[in-house]
């Protein structure tokens, strides 16, 4: 069977010896490059823009500002920003494009961006400082404000309360590929290869804005270099691509700079979180009370609904939620590698830590009492839901009931160790995929999904391989264009659920189709025997009411997420201030595990994407002028590898759930980056006593 095997990934070779491309390795003949200049200010207006000294660099074409571009038709959802930037003379935050370059070469490019002359009307930015707390849009894309129970009441009543406020920074995805998108127009006809989690968002969008018909625009995308949502809206300059290569009359590359990544695309937004707990002297838990206010931008919209964990990981009679939204002079957010509840159970699970500690319970014991055996918000069964043997396998794997028979010290470092709960929504899109099977025993995946280093295409290929019966080698994959069958997007940890099971389904079909013509074991033969060539089919798994999205099993009957928990030992040297990763265990409910190799360096990966954010990452605003003060990698700091340790345990729980795809699995990639947090912070407060509730983690509240 190929599902359960570690099988290295398909596209490996392509990317290792360069074969594989990416949107900005395009360049067709007659290319123009852009680059784009942006405001200076955070707030204001444009008073007018000089550009003789740039059109006179040599190898310069033009330079296009918001009087030479179109106006754009009314766009929606999928699009990160409805106020589309080049449409008037307001600034809006700093980087806020404002002019396109247009040269011969990068360099010229490059060079007469720096020459174009933007003279502006500043006025004073709004900052976090002066933003005003207002309630977020309603509807929303999880669901609502929740009130359920007497909360306050509760709270009065509980014996054990626990009051605290959780506060992270903004942090910037950084891809190692930054976006960008290569425009063409033929006959009227639009090509993009493009740097994107879900090609098929891009259409609709482009052509509503430059009014056209989207069947005319074709989506090139097989390769992208790094995402973590960042990449799954559509965002200004795929469309602002498209308007320079129709003004031109040329193909038109339009790939953003690193620091152009800090002002044309999201980020994860400034967060403050307010929770109260509730609790009994056995430790159940009597109310849940969270609140949370995101930073957004002033023309746009970002909501981090956070709470939505609070909803669902605890049994708990009384639940209220409320999530604000804070309006500054910044670009607008976007979802980051485990939204919602990544940044929700920093403040949760560290919440529940210092309930533990209040109730002088183990942490793992509160996390028991109050164990969920249906969703708390609903009263559905869950899909399947093994966090119980989760704990269990975590617990004995890294010796938490032991934990503190071990030293306590060396030399230096004061050794701690912290655990939480991890848990993300299972969010599944429609899937789709066309399966050929040869009469020389092999078989074609046809369908338009995307690489973004995750393993997905290996995935499809051995669940096909386990479908038909035949050897992984046997079995390929086409994706990344368009023009193939609708596959699903490669976020939200969502691509083999949904695009997974379309393959799934098809190969069923085919198989069906098989034994009609006759019996055998070998497929291929069956096929020559028939005189047949080949056998296609398509599959598609949907959703009910066939909705384009769905979460935690809504409109199903039963609830799904998955599940997990980690646990973490740190150093911390209190001379110094400094914290270090000595070990981890994670371990997981997922579903079914189809390939061990991939599963298991995604949620390694997570982890030191949750260290990194714990202890290391944060974009910072200037707040008096509105701009970011780091705007590339080498003011950034993120985990290399010095900073991780090679003691990194992954476990998975033996689990099928039949209810949440066709083949058994649910979403995995985010999970992990969930709760890591929390567990760190707890893991300082056992080493050192200090309780720190704002990441990251620095070096001055350590000190002693």
């Amino acid at each position: 069977m190929s599902i359960g095997a570690p099988v290295s990934r398909v596209e490996g070779i392509a990317k290792v010896t360069g074969r594989a491309k990416y949107a900005a390795d395009h360049t067709p003949k007659g290319t123009l490059h852009a680059v784009i200049v942006g405001a200076p200010i955070a707030a204001g207006r444009v008073a007018g823009i000089d550009v003789d000294a740039a059109l006179a660099v040599p190898g310069v074409v033009r330079v296009l500002t918001a009087k030479d571009m179109p106006r754009f038709g009314e766009i929606g959802p999928p699009a990160a920003v409805l106020s589309m930037p080049m449409q008037h003379d307001e600034i809006r935050f700093q980087g806020e494009p404002v002019a396109i370059v247009l040269a011969e070469s990068i360099d010229a490019a490059d060079e007469a961006r720096a020459a174009v002359k933007v003279r502006c009307a500043p006025q004073p930015p709004i900052g976090l400082g002066a933003g005003k707390n207002e309630a977020a849009p309603s509807p929303r894309m999880l669901g609502e404000d929740l009130d359920m129970g007497h909360v306050d009441r509760s709270l009065a009543e509980s014996k054990f309360v626990v009051r605290q406020s959780y506060e992270q920074p903004d942090r910037h995805h950084n891809a190692m590929e930054t976006s960008g998108t290569v425009a063409q127009f033929e006959d009227g006809k639009l090509t993009l290869w493009d740097a994107v989690q879900a090609g098929a968002n891009v259409p609709p969008v482009v052509a509503a804005a430059l009014g056209i018909d989207a069947a005319d625009i074709r989506v090139i995308a097989p390769h992208t270099g790094g995402g973590f949502g960042s990449k799954g809206y559509v965002w200004p300059h795929q469309i602002l691509a498209a308007a320079c290569a129709r003004i031109a009359g040329r193909p038109v590359k339009l790939h953003l700079r690193r620091q152009d990544q800090y002002a044309c695309v999201g980020y994860q937004p400034w967060m403050l979180q307010h929770v109260s707990l509730g609790a009994r002297d056995d430790g159940a838990l009597t109310a849940i009370d969270h609140e949370i206010v995101n930073s957004t931008a002033i023309a746009d919209t970002h909501v981090e609904p956070s709470s939505e964990g609070s909803k669902s990981l605890y049994a708990c009679p009384a639940i209220r939620t409320r999530q604000l939204i804070k309006r500054i002079h910044i670009n607008v957010p976007t979802p980051m590698r485990a939204p919602v509840e990544g940044p929700g159970l920093w403040a949760l699970e560290s919440a529940m830590n210092e309930l533990a500690e209040q109730l002088g319970m183990d942490p793992l014991d509160v996390r028991l009492k109050n164990y969920a055996e249906v969703d708390p918000l609903t009263g559905k069964p869950w899909s399947s839901k093994k966090l119980r043997e989760a704990y269990d396998a975590g617990a004995r794997l890294y010796g938490w009931r032991t934990r503190h028979q071990r030293p306590r010290e060396e030399g230096p470092w004061r050794i701690g160790h912290g655990m939480a709960t991890c848990s993300m929504g299972n969010y599944r899109f429609p899937g789709g995929a066309l399966v050929r099977l040869k009469a020389d025993g092999s078989a074609i995946i046809e369908a338009n999904t995307h690489d973004i280093g995750t393993g997905t295409q290996t995935v499809f290929c051995q669940i096909a391989a386990s479908e038909l019966g035949l050897p992984v080698e046997s079995v390929s994959i086409v994706w990344g264009d368009t023009r193939l069958h609708p596959g699903g997007p490669v976020y939200g940890s969502s691509a083999t659920v949904g695009t997974g099971s379309a393959v799934a389904l098809a190969c069923r079909e085919i198989r069906t189709k098989l034994a009609a013509l006759g019996a055998g074991d070998d497929p291929g033969a069956i096929l020559r025997a028939a005189g047949l060539e080949e056998l296609s089919a398509s599959g598609h798994f949907t959703l009910p009411g066939g909705a384009p999205f769905n979460a935690d099993g809504a409109d199903t009957p039963h609830a799904m997420r998955t599940w997990g928990a980690i646990f973490v030992e740190v150093g911390v040297d209190p001379d110094l201030g400094l914290v270090r990763l000595r070990r981890a265990v994670g371990a997981y409910s997922v579903g079914r595990i189809i390939n061990p190799k991939t599963a298991r360096s995604q949620m390694t990966g997570a982890i030191i994407w949750g260290w990194g954010k714990a202890t290391m990452e944060g974009s910072t605003q200037e707040p008096n002028h509105g701009g970011w003060l780091a705007k590339n990698l080498s003011n950034v700091v993120i985990p290399v590898n010095a900073d991780i340790p090679t003691d990194i345990t992954i476990h998975f729980v033996d689990e099928y759930d039949s209810h949440a795809s066709a083949i058994g699995a649910r979403g995995i990639g985010e999970l992990g980056a969930t709760g890591v947090d929390a567990a760190v912070a707890a893991a300082v407060y056992d080493a050192i006593g200090v309780r720190v509730r704002k990441l990251p983690i620095r070096l001055e509240p350590l000190q002693r």
